[in-house]
């Protein structure tokens, strides 16, 4: 909790967390609206997995460009352009009056959120090097703060009755404390380093911790994209209920980025990494019961087990010897969107074709996978 009290304590701390909350509730508030923009245009699951893959596209397109522009810009006027484009673009995909806009709009709104991610993750490592500081998982956990931002909103659904006007007042409020705030970053440049050419010999630590990624962020995406589907078509949740898996899964993650650097620090990233597993298998579990509740409950131990994983690997790949900090950051980065890439399209398919219980094991299956490779880590270690 240290972090934490840093965090509050300073502004210069707090300044890029906030812009960590921005990034969820702009793109939280769009996904409580899904159910919604699905039966404003009339498109089945397959059609909303290929729109959701436009939005990872957008991402995924910016990455191999972002780290030259953030060098070029300075991270800190970046990270705030990054502020600027987003709350522009979050507007986007609710007023988009048919299908392909939709898609063009998801492009647009992916690519702006990639490059304030990657962004934000380089403002924070460069911050942690100058001060000799830790607040990356609290910084991550300020990004979980902001979905519970959004899934206390979703109560108020039925008050406001208009996805637009929800968005507006959203975007409106949260660029309103980014105002007061980013004078604190927007002059941090990243300190030079010492180069070294591009290898896969450089990046071979990294390449099993970027699987991990894969599968932490792909599911973290499927269960923001899909919770609300899932309690309401297989749970068959109450409506005041369809929004309470996405609160539970936020909560939790809030809670665990927290807690995130002090464990960290006492057990070791490799460690850190199989508990999370661990804690998220279980959570897969209880989703899958099938019930209203444990399947709630079950989204909240999602929440808490991948909570330290991305965190985790942002700081390692911010600190690659011989590369700056925002081309490992884009490394991780990358790695981690791939899952937004395909597992959003794949999972819409197969719901379609099959369920979203269906689904659910797939995800489980790959949490399996990242269990397996944090022994194998920890063996290598050894």
């Amino acid at each position: 909790m240290k972090s934490l009290a840093l965090i509050f304590s300073n502004p210069r701390y707090f300044a890029p967390a906030w812009v960590f909350t921005s990034l969820n509730i702009w793109f939280g508030t769009w996904a409580i609206y899904i159910p919604t923009v699905k039966e404003k245009l009339g498109i089945d699951k397959a059609d909303l997995g290929i729109a959701l893959f436009c939005l990872s596209l957008g991402v995924f397109t910016i990455f191999p460009m972002a780290s030259k522009i953030i060098n070029r810009l300075g991270v800190g006027k970046a990270t705030w352009v990054g502020v600027l484009c987003t709350s522009f673009a979050a507007m986007l995909p609710l007023m988009a009056p048919s299908y392909p806009i939709l898609m063009g709009s998801l492009f647009v709104f992916g690519s702006c959120t990639g490059f304030t991610d990657i962004s934000m993750n380089t403002l924070v490592t460069e911050i942690e090097k100058e001060d000799k500081k830790n607040f990356m998982s609290a910084a991550h956990g300020f990004f979980s703060l902001g979905g519970i931002l959004v899934g206390l909103g979703s109560f108020l659904i039925p008050i406001i009755g208009n996805p637009v006007l929800h968005m507006g007042l959203t975007v409106t409020v949260v660029l309103i404390v980014n105002l007061i705030f980013y004078k604190n970053y927007i002059h941090i440049v990243a300190a030079p380093v010492e180069k070294e050419p591009f290898s896969l010999k450089l990046f071979k630590p990294l390449l099993l911790l970027g699987i991990i990624g894969f599968v932490s962020m792909g599911s973290e995406g499927a269960i923001i994209d899909w919770s609300g589907l899932y309690l309401k078509e297989v749970t068959l949740a109450p409506e005041m209920l369809i929004g309470s898996g996405f609160l539970a899964f936020s909560t939790a993650m809030t809670l665990g980025r927290f807690l995130g650097d002090g464990i960290s620090a006492r057990i070791g990233s490799v460690k850190i990494l199989g508990l999370g597993a661990l804690v998220a298998i279980g959570g897969y579990a209880l989703v899958l019961s099938g019930q209203t509740i444990p399947a709630i409950v079950g989204f909240a131990f999602n929440g808490l087990g991948f909570s330290v994983m991305v965190p985790e690997l942002f700081r390692i790949g911010g600190n690659v010897k011989g590369v700056d900090s925002a081309q490992g950051v884009s490394f991780i980065a990358g790695t981690g969107y791939s899952g937004f890439l395909v597992g959003p399209v794949i999972l819409g398919f197969l719901a379609e074709q099959a369920s979203l219980v269906h689904s659910f094991y797939v995800l489980l299956a790959c949490v399996l996978l990242v269990l397996g490779i944090t022994f194998f880590l920890h063996k290598t270690r050894k």
